[in-house]
């Protein structure tokens, strides 16, 4: 029994790459408010009438494709982080999922059965930049079970981490080793969002220079994913010594009609060969563990996109996974750093 624990905080994954369990994976996700932030009829009639039942098949078979012996690499890679951090303190470590499963009401039941006389909890997100449909949705669920069922103990959430230097040493040292091969260009994709997102957010930029700081200084700055990305993308690049011409920042994983963070990846992909970008590097910064939006969407078809396009040479450099560098940053963040403010 402790009296402070861990808890680490990632998306999710189906149960397995078949369309049973992608119907309830989906509908649960994109059901979030903060995922698909229309009126609840809309949401429905969209999610459930037409998403689901003609995505679930596809995306099935998307996740089948990435599926490994030991299941959903997003799983496997979380787990594997829980373990590796554990070996370094005395501190029950504990993981649970945003959608899917461990849940969350699950886990925080089973934190503080194992834990009775818990104080505190500390919640670190396995997302570096803050986004209504990552980083929010996933805190704000926690906060949300934890006040329903009157915990004792109290909340030490542990905020976006983009810029900290535990971070950016992590992922320089991930990207560090591939550029002793010849590459014409880096390409940075995070993930995307609607530009709407960030508007509710505070953000009033609707345009943007991928070397420009956006909000930085402004009241909006903690909250601007925009602004986060372009920051990681810049204080990675200084570290690294990569000039500003050898480097972008793009956007995957649209969905739906309306208008997204730009440039696509998928765009750039397509564009870069004809403008003599041949041999290409690209990182995922977003993800720090390897899943659907890496291996399947970047290493798998955008890689067969960009060679199609006339591309010479494509390497999706992988995420943070289980690089001793990542545990570092978890351990001095969660543990010995920065946190946000207690929530009871």
């Amino acid at each position: 029994m402790h009296d402070v624990a861990i808890l680490l905080l990632n998306l999710g994954s189906p149960h397995a790459p078949e369309s049973k369990y992608l119907k309830p994976y989906l509908s649960e996700f994109l059901m979030d408010e903060r995922v698909i932030d229309l009126p609840l009829w809309v949401r429905t009639i969209l999610v459930k009438g037409i998403i689901v039942p003609f995505r679930a098949s596809k995306s099935a078979a998307k996740y089948k494709s990435i599926w490994t012996e030991q299941g959903s690499p997003l799983v496997v890679h979380t787990q594997n982080q829980r373990d590796l951090l554990q070996e370094r303190t005395e501190l029950p470590v504990y993981y649970s999922m945003r959608y899917g499963n461990p849940s969350a009401v699950t886990v925080l039941e089973q934190i503080h059965a194992e834990n009775p006389g818990l104080k505190r909890l500390i919640v670190f997100p396995l997302y570096p930049h803050y986004a209504m449909s990552s980083y929010e949705t996933a805190v704000e669920q926690i906060k949300l079970i934890h006040a329903s069922h009157r915990y004792e103990s109290s909340l030490q959430i542990t905020s976006p981490y983009y810029n900290h230097p535990s971070y950016i040493n992590a992922l320089s040292e991930s990207i560090a080793p591939y550029l002793s091969q010849p590459f014409d260009h880096v390409l940075f994709s995070y993930h995307g969002m609607p530009e709407r997102h960030l508007r509710k957010r505070g953000c009033n930029k609707t345009m943007y220079v991928a070397d420009q700081d956006c909000c930085g200084g402004s009241s909006s700055e903690h909250y601007c994913y925009r602004h986060q990305v372009i920051t990681t993308t810049h204080l990675v690049s200084k570290n690294l010594a990569l000039s500003q011409e050898k480097v972008s920042v793009s956007f995957q994983s649209r969905l739906g009609r309306d208008a997204w963070l730009k440039p696509y990846t998928a765009d750039q992909l397509t564009k870069f060969p004809s403008n003599g970008i041949k041999k290409l590097l690209i990182v995922c910064p977003a993800f720090v563990s390897d899943c659907l939006e890496t291996l399947e969407e970047i290493q798998m078809e955008g890689k067969g996109e960009f060679l199609k396009a006339g591309g010479e040479s494509f390497t999706m450099i992988p995420a943070l996974n289980e690089s001793t560098a990542w545990i570092d940053c978890i351990e001095e963040l969660a543990i010995h750093g920065q946190a946000g403010p207690n929530h009871r």
